[in-house]
């Protein structure tokens, strides 16, 4: 996060509640298999039902993991990497166990291109995969974890110790990234052929999951001008506003009422669609679906913060978001808006917890199921 004062937080307003029903065959012989009936999900007081999507026909499980790594996060990275084990359990208890899987982080610092931000300088990570180790423990020999099953039943890896040991090794990305946090370009950049170090990671036929962790909003530009230090935009009557992660909500949402630099309360926030910085999330959403020919080889989860309710309130007379939740690791979490509206572009292959919590260990659990029911179908 990137703000002059102590980050306020808000909690998850996308509850799964539900998990994936039974899959059924419907039609004729012809038809595909789809799923009758996916999660039930609460939005704003009233139940939804996604929309069928085709069954999976995946062979293995690629699982991106997109971390925020600013300064607010160390707590719940913490978190990350000491319940990763339960994520990894539910995973080993399917019939067929383990599946062939590929494991690649992260960060969300992409840089802000050109102008100095402290943390932000060029760009960044650029999605390419981490295998630094944080520590003294053993990293993966290739830039993502890689464990396939071989035909004489034993594993072939790319790492010594425990699966769990090893992403816990390079998941802990440090503090130190842009407070501009930009995971859906992240994600992107991470899977679209633009970085030779990722080669391998993503297979044409594995299941695709993308697991995105952070106490912020995405804030992905296509202008990188939002991100501009000129002080004659660091002011309340400029174009930009001030230098800080306001930008990200005033340029990448719109509400009702639509005044983002006026304070109260505000209701009905989406993605903004006009923008002259920063790109609607269905941009994102399409290209992760446009990376497999079926589209329910494509799973995506969030451990962010809450869509409502969403408040402004002056500062020192700068525009600031107010807390909706005080507990969790780090203090709370930003309204997660975008985020949010881009997971419910994948009905049936979604899910959402609250960063807010005590500790992720639900969350992970709940993203391990939902991959298991996905795979068990």
């Amino acid at each position: 996060m990137l703000a002059r004062t102590p980050k306020l937080a808000l909690s998850l307003g996308l509850v799964l509640i539900g998990g994936l029903v039974a899959a059924s065959c419907k039609g004729g012989p012809d038809d595909p298999e789809i799923f009758d009936a996916g999660p039930v999900v609460i939005i704003d007081g009233a139940v939804v039902t996604p929309d069928a999507v085709p069954a999976a026909t995946a062979e293995g499980l690629d699982l991106l993991f997109v971390i925020d790594n600013s300064n607010s996060m160390r707590e719940e990275q913490a978190s990350l990497v000491a319940n990763f084990s339960r994520f990894v359990n539910v995973l080993q208890e399917l019939d067929s166990g383990l599946p062939d899987i590929h494991i690649g982080v992260v960060t969300t610092n992409v840089g802000a291109g050109q102008f100095g931000i402290s943390g932000c300088e060029g760009e960044g990570d650029n999605g390419i995969l981490v295998n630094t180790p944080s520590g003294a423990c053993n990293a993966p020999s290739d830039r993502y974890i890689s464990d396939i099953a071989s035909s004489d039943g034993t594993r072939i890896r790319n790492y010594d110790g425990t699966l769990a040991e090893t992403f816990s090794c390079i998941a802990e990305v440090g503090v130190t990234g842009c407070g501009f946090e930009q995971p859906l370009e992240a994600m992107v950049r991470a899977l679209d052929g633009s970085n030779p170090q990722n080669a391998g990671f993503l297979r044409p036929e594995a299941l695709l999951a993308v697991v995105i962790i952070s106490d912020e909003d995405d804030c992905s530009v296509s202008n990188v001008n939002m991100y501009n230090t000129d002080l004659a935009q660091d002011r309340i009557d400029s174009e930009l506003g001030f230098l800080s992660s306001f930008r990200c909500f005033e340029f990448g949402v719109s509400c009702n009422p639509d005044t983002p630099r006026v304070a109260g309360a505000r209701s009905d926030c989406a993605p903004r669609q006009d923008s002259p910085y920063m790109d609607d999330v269905g941009v994102y959403a399409d290209f992760l679906k446009g990376l497999k020919e079926n589209p329910g080889n494509v799973v995506v989860a969030g451990i962010v913060g809450n869509a409502s309710p969403v408040t402004v309130s002056l500062v020192d007379g700068e525009p600031r978001l107010d807390a909706s939740c005080s507990a969790g690791l780090g203090g709370g979490a930003a309204p997660a808006i975008r985020l949010t509206a881009f997971l419910e572009q994948f009905p049936d292959r979604n899910t959402a917890t609250t960063i807010c919590n005590d500790d992720l260990s639900d969350g992970l659990a709940g993203i391990a199921n939902l991959v298991s029911s996905v795979i068990g179908n």
